[in-house]
């Protein structure tokens, strides 16, 4: 693992990337088809000139083209959705449960944010025992109301205050199990939810470093779409590291 200090400034540069979240100024639902987008269009952009261009959309993927010039493609992205720049935008298209959207980042918009911490706690590093399960499909509520599908491939348990704890990730992100989850510290930390990846896995030991742990992207902007903890991750505690609210 990086030092958490490594760690943090790494978040920390991908939160203020060109990609990141705190430059996204529009997400704007898609059918299949060709569309006309820009400031006075039908896909209506917050900025930009009346006509960016059009944005051809299919079942096996997209193009833009701007007025005049040839179509480019969106290209894919790892651990992300297609992405092309069409300047002064950063364009995605972002598909949840198949439902396709136009992710727009204002690249003029150079924001920043301040990260705060609970104090760091080598106590909220544990080495959990890491179970192979049955696979499983099943449906988590998003930040938005909606469902998205999953699938459930293993479990971490751990034991706090005499009691066998158990978390379920629900995503892999650069190949490394995310578990969405909330305790009692939600209102200092981002109310929702939190984001924790686990690290160094073996077959049977996962690590969880609390201290690690991140608020999920819709705590910096609106047009993030976020999934909410599954039941068994919503925890009776405190765990006070990682990230509080932005």
């Amino acid at each position: 693992m990086l030092p958490l200090a490594d760690y943090r400034a790494a978040r920390l540069a991908a939160l203020t990337a060109p990609d990141g979240w705190l430059n996204l100024v529009a997400r704007i639902d898609l059918a299949p088809g060709r569309h006309l987008v820009g400031a006075a269009q039908e896909v209506q952009l917050p900025a930009g000139p009346d006509l960016l261009g059009t944005l051809d959309l299919t079942a096996t993927g997209a193009s833009f083209a701007r007025p005049g010039e040839a179509p480019q493609p969106f290209q894919p992205v790892p651990d992300a959705f297609p992405q092309l720049r069409i300047d002064p935008f950063l364009l995605e298209i972002h598909t949840v449960d198949g439902i396709p959207a136009l992710r727009v980042r204002d690249l003029t918009q150079h924001s920043t944010v301040d990260l705060r911490y609970f104090p760091d706690d080598p106590a909220w590093t544990i080495r959990a025992k890491w179970e192979n399960l049955v696979p499983e499909a099943t449906e988590i509520t998003m930040k938005d109301g909606s469902t998205a599908a999953v699938t459930v491939t293993h479990r971490a348990t751990f034991r706090h205050e005499g009691k066998t704890i158990t978390l379920t990730p629900t995503h892999v992100k650069s190949g490394k199990p995310m578990f969405v989850f909330r305790d009692r510290t939600a209102g200092e930390s981002y109310p929702a939810c939190r984001f924790l990846f686990g690290e160094d896995a073996t077959g049977t030991e996962i690590t969880l470093d609390f201290n690690r742990a991140i608020s999920p992207p819709c705590a910096f902007t609106d047009f993030a779409i976020c999934p909410l903890p599954p039941p068994g991750n919503i925890l009776p505690f405190r765990i006070e590291a990682g990230e509080l609210s932005p």
